[in-house]
């Protein structure tokens, strides 16, 4: 209970100090060219085609231009994205990330198990204390919009394969950019059936 509380309380102090580098200002306008050769894999809109490639519509700015800039920098690393933003300044991160943020976000819907969604919901709005797993509302707000003051990802529509490969990849440390090792200390104790529950319900969550 003590280990629970301690990293509620630590994703809270993360979101109230906001993120740790200054955030440039996206303009849009500037991002929409560049943006246009992320369409391939994240669609014309930022809705994407593939499951196993995020969708960046409605995403917050801040997070996503982290994203770019940590995969510019080799701090997270993406295969599909070798070489798409190395000649990205941070100004440009900035307004591709500004562009995609202001995109219609993606409303899924869900057909399993209503078992599968009520864990989902459980972990999601809850936890589960037994595990010492926080509730994912304290970083992604009870919307799934995330805190773009924390550069905290919204996960509302998002692909369900993309949502559980990134979990795997956090619990088994091949994803390292999460402040404090936050999201890696939580998905090293979440089964498979954990994540594919979460990745169900946020799909659905809007």
């Amino acid at each position: 209970m003590r280990k629970l509380l301690a990293l509620a309380s630590l994703a809270i102090t993360l979101s109230a100090g906001g993120v740790a580098q200054a955030e440039l200002k996206g303009d849009p306008a500037a991002g929409r060219e560049m943006a246009q050769s992320c369409a391939a894999c994240h669609g014309a809109e930022g809705i994407s085609a593939v499951d196993m490639f995020p969708n960046l519509a409605g995403q917050q700015a801040s997070y996503l231009a982290k994203q770019i800039r940590d995969i510019r920098d080799g701090n997270r690393v993406v295969a599909q994205m070798a070489g798409q933003v190395d000649n990205f300044s941070d100004q440009d991160a900035a307004d591709v990330a500004a562009y995609f943020a202001g995109k219609t976000p993606n409303l899924g819907q869900v057909d399993v198990q209503p078992e599968v969604i009520a864990r989902g919901q459980q972990l999601y709005r809850a936890g589960d204390i037994a595990k010492g797993i926080p509730a994912c509302t304290a970083c992604h707000s009870p919307t799934g919009q995330g805190i773009g003051t924390a550069a905290y990802p919204a996960l509302s529509g998002q692909k369900t394969d993309y949502i559980v490969s990134t979990l795997k990849a956090f619990a088994a440390g091949e994803r390292a950019n999460d402040p404090n090792a936050i999201m890696r200390t939580i998905a090293g104790k979440m089964s498979d059936d954990d994540m594919q529950a979460v990745s169900q319900y946020v799909l659905g969550l809007h």
